[in-house]
């Protein structure tokens, strides 16, 4: 996967929301929070028609230069809460390694779409398919700090599969990131999620604080999830990887397509 001939793939809005480092605006009455600890981005290049029609209705690929990217992101989720209740300390912690795309709708509003989410506790994974229609995935996953600067993540599909469709990476932290480059703010700066909730479009805004970043190495990468999402599989080394301690986010209400919040 990488640089290609692009082709049309339908309207653009003309004038998408900046790629800002920090939320547009704050959420004060959360619908969710939670934190990402340990995060790790991989991401290659891929070409806008390869991933168009799989993004929901109203949404199209973002682009950077003409160019989209599928990420995969690995980390340990951390007491996930409703509203402002605390967060669950067991069935709210777990790993997660995700497949996702970078999407802006005709509103401007940029986000990412997901292919899938592996998680390890089968309770979420419950509660993100059956109540939210969400591609979460029940899988053995493993978040492991070889070192102070090394950490390997595994993960192996148990239901609804591919089963043993999984991960291993491995990456080593290098330096921090003073100032990221267009490429890591595209990437990084998602405040948002374009989705199916309930049968219908949706928008589920985020925010966060600005996020700590390293440069990373990828000393290990095994991975076939990006292929069970229905895109070639990655050819060649990634175009960025990059290494975050994590941040604790927050949730609002889902936009309809035409920018309205949900009840």
């Amino acid at each position: 996967m990488g640089y290609r001939t692009v082709r049309d793939t339908g309207a653009v809005p003309s004038t998408p929301q900046p790629v800002t480092p920090d939320p547009p605006e704050a959420i004060a009455r959360p619908l969710l929070t939670q934190s990402w600890l340990d995060l790790t981005f991989v991401h290659w290049a891929v070409d806008p028609a390869d991933v168009a029609g799989l993004l929901p209705p109203g949404a199209v690929p973002d682009t950077l230069d003409g160019v989209t990217y599928v990420g995969l992101v690995a980390f340990r989720m951390h007491r996930v809460g409703w509203l402002r209740l605390p967060g669950v300390p067991y069935l709210g912690n777990f790993p997660e390694t995700n497949v996702r795309l970078y999407s802006v709708d005709d509103h401007g509003r940029r986000g990412v779409v997901f292919l899938s989410l592996d998680a390890s506790r089968l309770v979420p994974v419950l509660v993100g398919r059956l109540g939210f229609g969400m591609p979460y995935v029940w899988s053995r996953m493993r978040v492991r700090h070889v070192d102070d600067r090394t950490v390997t993540y595994t993960a192996s599909r148990r239901w609804p599969g591919p089963r043993g469709a999984g991960t291993r990476l491995t990456v080593r932290r290098g330096e921090a990131v003073a100032e990221p480059t267009e490429l890591e703010h595209f990437l990084t700066a998602r405040w948002g999620m374009h989705g199916v909730f309930f049968g219908r479009p949706m928008y589920l805004p985020n925010a966060h604080p600005r996020w700590p970043l390293y440069r990373a190495e990828l000393l290990e990468c095994e991975e076939d999830l990006v292929a069970a999402a229905g895109l070639p599989a990655p050819a060649g080394e990634p175009v960025s990887v990059l290494y975050s301690p994590g941040v604790p986010a927050r949730f609002g209400r889902p936009a309809r397509p035409a920018g309205i919040p949900t009840p």
